[in-house]
């Protein structure tokens, strides 16, 4: 089979250990699968999510090399999947099994609003996504979320199909890649027909990463008939986007005017205490037990794509469980120092200083200045303490960076903030907090 083929192509290219403990579990469903969907089945959530995190994005470029589709990869746990009986061409997710009547490509079914964690970032985009959820069609329509990688906009639109699969209403759930691939498709091989068939006749749309629309003319015109047919239906549209529509290059003026008819929302990376909750709502989930300080530490160190956390905490959990050892503060540091190394390698300590100099209210050339003001002098400390937590800077080049005699003083700096950190815990959240916009900025 096809999917036994890729698996045995990704063993060449991955590590033994890895391809023994986790790949070789899987087992390829052919009936399930199409040129657009390759669908696996796991023995248990934590091979699953190791396998969707870790080589989902692999898997699905060795299917392209050998059939030129790329496919979206799902990967279920093999003891959720509930037989049913399945229409043609439709695929279902375990929340819908029961109801056999509703169509949709793939959803996660552990993407729902309950396991969503709510902060002050994304507050106003949950809320028009519930909205929207409870009563499609009827108001905010279309729903345009946008926002930067791993920020929940995914996860949102996940909800929106689970929650409306429960209904036993129609979802399309795709990526504006598989959308493109399966209209070059069934252009090529003159079955339009079907194509429009399959996106004109379901109560919800949903539509991952449209700005890769960009200068893609003739899927722009089909989506524009698409959508005018939907809409006019009263069929809901909810659309992702990494910025807002008016600032997608090379889309059509009629199509960008409809993206903006019904609500336009962001999500904002979240604030350190978000971050924290839905790390620990991760764990939860994956059940994993990560001690509180390690996962401030994650929440501090790490940028704000929440995928690629919880590929660590998921890596942390797999390497703890392959060498029997729990999950310390030690260990977790030497497993995502390579993640860390390569996001201080992007950090400068001009990106430290505009941060501090922003929340201490200082200018950024006091701190660089001689002068001994105590807030300056404190500002400055915090600014050497961070840049050689957060950057690969020695010493003496943070000591020749401030004009600074030798790296002595950079020594003391050090101590000194170390010293109020262990006596103020205040002061020690504010520089985690500073810590975590710093690591932000390298990642936007």
């Amino acid at each position: 089979m096809l999917g036994d083929q890729i698996l045995q192509l990704l063993k060449q290219e991955i590590p033994q250990i890895e391809y023994e403990r986790y790949i070789r579990q899987l087992r390829y469903d052919e009936e399930a699968s199409r040129s657009d969907i390759a669908h696996f089945y796991a023995p248990n959530p934590l091979v699953a999510r190791w396998v969707k995190t870790r080589y989902g994005e692999k898997i699905a470029h060795l299917f392209e090399v050998k059939t030129g589709v790329k496919p979206q990869v799902v990967v279920e746990v093999q003891n959720r999947v509930k037989s049913a009986s399945v229409a043609k061409g439709s695929e279902y997710s375990e929340s819908t099994a029961a109801k056999p009547a509703s169509k949709s490509t793939i959803l996660n079914p552990s993407y729902t609003f309950e396991s969503f964690v709510v902060g002050s970032s994304n507050q106003f985009a949950y809320t028009a996504a519930l909205r929207v959820a409870e009563k499609p069609g009827e108001q905010y329509n279309p729903l345009f979320i946008y926002g930067g990688a791993g920020l929940g906009k995914t996860h949102l639109l996940h909800a929106i199909g689970n929650f409306n699969l429960q209904r036993g209403r129609q979802v399309i759930f795709t990526s504006l890649e598989q959308f493109m691939n399966q209209f070059t498709h069934h252009l090529r091989n003159h079955t339009m027909d079907r194509f429009r068939d399959k996106f004109r006749s379901c109560d919800i749309l949903l539509l991952d990463d449209i700005q890769f629309l960009s200068r893609k003319e003739e899927t722009q015109k089909e989506l524009f008939h698409t959508f005018n047919e939907l809409h006019g239906a009263g069929k809901q549209i909810v659309m992702t986007s990494d910025q807002h529509p008016k600032k997608i290059a090379g889309l059509e003026e009629r199509l960008r005017s409809r993206f903006e008819w019904g609500l336009i929302v962001d999500i904002q990376p979240p604030e350190l205490e978000t971050k924290i909750a839905i790390i620990k709502k991760k764990c939860e989930l994956n059940g994993i037990h990560i001690d509180n300080d390690i996962v401030n530490y994650i929440a501090a160190k790490m940028g704000n794509n929440i995928r690629e956390i919880e590929g660590i905490i998921i890596q942390l959990n797999a390497y703890a469980n392959m060498m029997n050892q729990a999950i310390t503060m030690e260990f977790a540091k030497n497993v995502i120092k390579n993640q860390l190394k390569e996001r201080s390698e992007n950090i400068t300590i001009d990106d430290i200083v505009k941060v501090v100099s922003k929340e201490l209210n200082v200018k950024p050339s006091e701190i660089k200045s001689k002068s001994r003001a105590r807030k300056i002098v404190e500002a400055r400390r915090i600014v050497i303490f961070l840049a050689r937590s957060l950057t690969p800077n020695s010493m003496p080049s943070l000591a020749q960076y401030f004009g600074m005699k030798d790296h002595t003083a950079v020594s003391h700096a050090m101590k000194k903030i170390h010293e109020i950190m262990d006596k103020d815990e205040t002061f020690k959240a504010k520089i985690e907090e500073l810590s975590h916009k710093i690591t932000s900025i390298s990642v936007e």
